[in-house]
């Protein structure tokens, strides 16, 4: 009987040849090495060796479970590396040095930003929200418009006062409201960057507030309107307690306030329609409150325009004070705030009529028109038409006044440049706005919002620069001639002072300002008491966190005096544009940095709907 070898060979099974269990292991050592050699599978492996024995598992009774011996092990062996490692990483965390990664600091712009919006919370008059954050101001001056000198309404309680006394002069205050909210609808997010969004419209809906209660606001025509309240005219001797003769808190006055009206005042009605347009954007998301102020701006411009007179030819003390040369220049500001607000184009054809231009000098050249000022609104209107014509470019028939607007825009913005020598400089390079007569910052800090904003229009545009004649200059040109203006004001000076109050550690201490004189205590001090606090040498004991002083001389100098305004006084006006200059250059400079779209919200589209694409062909 023959059977297969399983390594190659015939295999012949015969009982004659069978061998004992010794033989058979003996001749295992004889087969064939050749056939040894190759790898065994498994089968013949079992085959040879036989069946093999398995391992009996172990287990670890632990009461409530049986687990394998194995998998305990290497649990508790896992743990234990485990808790080893997390106390060395906890040594190493513990021990080691550690580096605080702090949030970048804010930038001087931001921070004086914060200190400049303070100052209104200070120049508020009437009935004080609780939030006020002014510890020694109160409720003040709580019967404006209740002597029977007002015949327009008999609460005229709320707004600002103007500076350092207690009269509220509408012409200034509106332009500061037009500033404050012209800054918000371009940088509203850097404003709330800074945690100052909600604030600023808080004092920007306190000015329109009042506003409304200097007019029927609810009437579609008006006859009158409040210019100012109070009174500050001494001239002659006079002894009439007023808010320039006495110097008291606001919160001790007793004395009348006068109110004064004017039935013919076309330019502090068209800057007062102004600010209400530009705050109707503001607040927009409120559409009852927006509509209320547009329907009161449109109001006031056409009572504007029907009554041809500056506001301040009726009025001795507007004169004195506040004096407006010409009543153009707020034509084609109101006209272009009326014109974004409502998006009705009369309002643009208004503005950009050759004619009204030709008034308001445009076309004059000269130089003292491209400067912004609460008088003057010549360079900020011709700014925001320019930015209608830079994103819109509305085209036939505004092109060719848009065009002029830009130009005009444009040397004004080559006149910032000291290549140009157009103004003089102090030695510290403060430039000379105003030909080097007192007060002259409320003019550089207008100046340093229109180059800012300028540029920042020029960069959304995608446009690098812009030329002065042959020259081209990149917008990064009028940035830095904006900050070197503010760094003079924040301190980078001759006298390394700042001229903000309460901002660096060397600052006025002797601000013309009667609140910030007279100390908050129990004793009250009648129109005559104040002037020895006034005279007195010592700092005030109040600081008028954020007030913007008047400024130094052209010579660099400056006297912390507090009897001499030209010095130390701050105005309403003066910070708003510190504060619109501030927000513009806070923050790092993006590729843009403005919000292009919301002050054309109201705007319809330029151009007819195209019509829609024909029907499909059918066959």
């Amino acid at each position: 009987m023959f059977g297969r070898d399983p390594w190659g060979g015939p295999l012949e099974i015969n009982a004659a040849d069978s061998a004992t269990d010794d033989d058979r292991s003996r001749n295992l050592q004889d087969f064939d090495r050749a056939a040894l050699s190759r790898p065994l599978d498994e089968t013949q492996q079992s085959w040879l060796l036989g069946p093999t024995e398995k391992k009996k598992k172990k287990y670890v009774d632990l009461g409530c479970i049986i687990v394998s011996r194995k998998i305990f092990v290497w649990t508790v062996g896992t743990l234990l590396v485990s808790a080893l490692l997390a106390g060395f990483i906890t040594l190493i965390v513990k021990t080691v040095p550690r580096h605080h990664h702090s949030h970048a600091r804010p930038d001087n712009y931001t921070l004086a930003l914060h200190k400049a919006l303070m100052f209104f919370n200070a120049q508020r008059s009437g009935k004080l929200p609780k939030h006020n954050n002014v510890s020694w101001r109160g409720n003040s001056c709580l019967k404006d418009g209740k002597s029977a000198s007002s015949s327009i309404s008999k609460d005229l309680v709320g707004g600002f006062y103007d500076a350092g006394d207690a009269i509220k002069f509408n012409f200034p205050q509106s332009f500061t409201i037009t500033m404050l909210s012209w800054s918000v609808i371009e940088y509203s997010a850097k404003y709330e960057a800074a945690g100052e969004l909600n604030h600023v419209k808080e004092i920007i809906k306190w000015g329109t507030d009042y506003f409304l209660k200097t007019f029927n606001h609810s009437a579609d025509s008006i006859s009158r309107m409040v210019a100012q309240v109070g009174a500050g005219d001494t001239s002659g001797g006079s002894t009439t307690p007023n808010d320039h003769y006495c110097w008291m808190r606001p919160e001790d006055i007793d004395y009348d306030r006068p109110v004064t009206e004017c039935s013919s005042c076309s330019d502090l009605a068209a800057e007062m329609a102004a600010s209400l347009a530009a705050a109707s954007i503001v607040f927009k998301d409120n559409k009852a409150y927006s509509q209320k102020l547009v329907h009161g701006a449109k109001t006031l411009f056409q009572f504007s325009r029907q009554q041809r007179a500056r506001y301040s030819a009726g009025s001795a003390e507007a004169a004195k004070f506040y004096n407006s040369t010409s009543y153009w220049d707020e034509f084609i500001w109101g006209g272009a705030w009326l014109y974004y607000a409502t998006g009705n184009s009369s309002y643009l054809q208004l503005a950009t009529t050759p004619g009204l231009g030709k008034h308001a000098g445009v076309f004059w050249g000269i130089l003292d028109n491209s400067v912004l000022s609460w008088d003057n609104k010549l360079a900020g209107a011709a700014l925001l038409l320019s930015r209608l014509r830079l994103f819109l470019s509305p085209g036939y028939p505004y092109e060719e006044m848009l065009r002029t607007f830009h130009n005009q825009t444009s040397i004004t913005m080559c006149s910032y440049l000291p290549t140009f020598t157009t103004w003089n400089r102090t030695r510290g390079g403060l430039i000379q706005l105003n030909h080097g007569n007192p007060q002259p910052l409320q003019y550089v800090v207008n100046a340093a919002f229109l180059a800012t904003l300028f540029s920042d229009y020029l960069d959304a545009a995608d446009t690098p620069g812009w030329y002065c004649g042959p020259n081209f200059f990149s917008t990064d040109t009028l940035r830095e001639f904006a900050k070197t203006q503010i760094d003079y004001i924040l301190g980078k000076n001759p006298r390394k002072m700042s001229y903000i109050v309460g901002f660096g550690n060397h600052y006025p201490k002797h601000v013309h300002h009667r609140g910030a004189s007279i100390p908050k205590n129990k004793i009250r001090y009648n129109c005559k008491g104040g002037w020895k606090l006034r005279d007195s040498s010592k700092p005030n004991p109040n600081t008028l966190v954020g007030a913007l002083v008047a400024g130094p001389d052209k010579h660099d100098g400056f006297r912390d005096v507090r009897t001499n305004y030209n010095y130390t006084e701050p105005t309403l006006a003066g910070n708003a544009g510190l504060v619109a200059a501030l927000v513009a250059l806070s923050g790092e400079k993006s590729r843009t940095t403005i919000d292009k779209n919301t002050i054309f919200s109201a705007v319809p589209p330029m151009f007819p709907t195209p019509p829609p694409p024909p029907a499909p062909w059918k066959p």
